[in-house]
């Protein structure tokens, strides 16, 4: 088993585990939860003998010894399931994700999952994430959402990468068909709590965002509790004559859950297709031609779709950035709409 030595430096913290997270190699990746881990199992040695007591003292100049364990295997089995692979290095892997496919397993979807697929891909190139060879999954896009998301391979990739996504660093925007057009001149819009435009037309959204009290399934917009969300709408289509739908893209500030599909709905634009959020609106016959309204009747899925994903790579400091275009259902809709990509 490998075995990981360093020195304790000037003017320790009084906890051990304090002085270790503060002094451990940092392409060792070690969080605080897995330090404690280690501490707590009898893995780390100070000057040849091992402690346990997180709040021990240390000093400047203590040796340490932590002994690693050969990553586990994970519980989860790998599964031979086609993967798009936008990008792949020893760190981390993008792909652009059908919809249908859900990303981690679940009580009620145990296998065909992204992970499974993963494992199967990745294999002996995974370095093990948090002592499990496993992918490290930092953002996740619902089953029906299609496109582009990122997933660490290593633990020192799947830090830097959750660091990026908690403090909102990371670039995402959504390509999104939606009931209805987002008018910075609509009054309705204008006095709606938490919308509010900027410049160029771009429509912000800005609530906070909790579990519906009565279906848990659901989110639900809130002004109080819950946790701040902000998303960016930019129009870049209207569709139909007079317009009954838009093609927006949305940009996230924060990444809650449902998140798009929520802030949409509450403005008064649900997406096409969404069976949680969208309504029951239809699309007029009128507007779009009857196969039009036909398409966005039948549209089997949310028409929303990952298409831009920006981050700093978190080994490297490689400025990354991905673009997927529409995918096939999408773009035959917005034909079908009067619209083109």
């Amino acid at each position: 088993m490998p075995v990981l030595t360093f020195l304790i430096g000037a003017e320790p913290p009084r906890r051990l585990d304090k002085a270790l997270a503060r002094d451990v190699p940092e392409e060792a990746s070690l969080s605080r939860s897995r330090l404690a881990k280690l501490l707590e199992g009898g893995a780390i040695a100070v000057n040849g003998a091992v402690v346990t007591d997180a709040k021990a003292r240390c000093d400047e100049g203590d040796s340490v010894a932590i002994t690693l364990d050969e990553a586990e295997e994970s519980h989860i089995g790998p599964e031979d399931i086609p993967l798009t692979v936008a990008y792949e290095d020893e760190d981390l892997i993008v792909i652009d994700k059908p919809a249908g496919m859900v990303v981690h397993p679940a009580p009620g979807t145990p296998s065909g999952t992204l992970v499974n697929a993963l494992l199967a891909h990745c294999g002996d190139s995974l370095s093990g994430v948090g002592g499990v060879r496993r992918p490290g999954i930092v953002h996740r896009i619902d089953k029906d959402t299609s496109g582009l998301l990122v997933v660490a391979k290593s633990d020192r990739a799947h830090h830097g990468l959750a660091a990026q996504f908690e403090d909102h660093s990371c670039e995402r925007a959504y390509l999104a068909l939606c009931h209805g057009l987002p008018d910075p001149g609509d009054p309705r819009l204008r006095g709606l709590r938490g919308v509010s435009f900027e410049t160029g037309g771009v429509m912000k959204i800005t609530t906070q965002l909790a579990r519906h009290k009565t279906d848990r399934q659901r989110q639900a917009v809130l002004f109080e509790g819950g946790r701040h969300a902000v998303t960016r709408v930019r129009v870049i289509a209207p569709l139909g004559a007079p317009p009954v739908a838009a093609l927006v893209e949305c940009r996230l500030e924060t990444g809650r859950t449902h998140q798009i599909r929520v802030h949409m709905s509450h403005a008064g634009h649900g997406l096409i297709g969404d069976p949680t959020y969208g309504g029951r609106r239809k699309i007029s016959e009128k507007a779009v031609g009857a196969a039009g309204a036909e398409a966005a009747r039948a549209f089997p899925r949310q028409a929303l779709h990952a298409a831009v994903l920006g981050f700093d790579h978190p080994v490297t400091g490689e400025a990354l950035r991905f673009e997927s275009p529409l995918p096939e259902d999408m773009a035959a809709l917005l034909a079908a709409l009067g619209g083109s990509v």
